[in-house]
């Protein structure tokens, strides 16, 4: 497990580049996205709102997407957040919940 550190600098870079890559997305889909106090919120036009911040007590990002929370652990192997019971990345697994809200295949974060 990372030591607080660790963890904060792994989930400020990871959170930085999702940000990015939303925000890059939000030109080209019906998403908006703002980073609040280091929590990004991603919300819809149907009013539906996922929130993605990191939880330093517990080494985890966690994300409120669907009615489920997610909970991310740093994987040193992908060198990235991971949901342990789909082995998923933090981008991979974002665009997977944004696009099953959205209704359609319109957000790959790279």
């Amino acid at each position: 497990m990372l030591d607080e550190n660790d963890f904060r600098k792994q989930a400020d870079s990871a959170l930085e580049s999702l940000k990015k890559a939303l925000m890059q997305a939000e030109e080209s889909s019906e998403i908006e996205v703002e980073d609040q106090s280091g929590a990004l919120h991603v919300s819809f036009e149907d009013r539906s709102k996922f929130v993605i911040s990191p939880n330093a007590p517990v080494r985890q990002i966690w994300i409120s997407a669907l009615a489920t929370s997610f909970k991310l652990d740093w994987s040193d192997l992908e060198q990235d957040f991971v949901l342990s019971k789909t082995g998923e990345r933090l981008k991979a697994l974002v665009s997977r919940l944004i696009n099953q809200q959205l209704g359609e295949d319109v957000v790959t974060l790279a």
